[in-house]
């Protein structure tokens, strides 16, 4: 069944059912932005410190969350 069909079924359900068929779906989804790591809160906190120090230092250049998100689409 194609995606239009599909729709086409799902928007002659109730609102409440539409709702919970959107709640199963989004809850069946793997998060995107998960990133499994090894490192320890202590180590993590450490990282992000001396790269705070890299910033105030002038030793890198930020980037705005808006070139973050171009960068990480392409």
């Amino acid at each position: 069944m194609s995606i239009d069909k599909i729709t086409n079924q799902i928007l002659k359900l109730s609102p409440h059912d539409r709702a919970n068929l959107a709640e199963t779906i989004w809850e069946s989804l793997e998060d995107p932005y998960f990133v499994s790591s090894d490192i320890s809160d202590k180590k993590a906190i450490a990282l992000a410190k001396q790269r705070d120090n890299e910033i105030e230092r002038g030793d890198v250049a930020t980037l705005s969350h808006k070139k973050l998100m171009y960068r990480l689409r392409k």
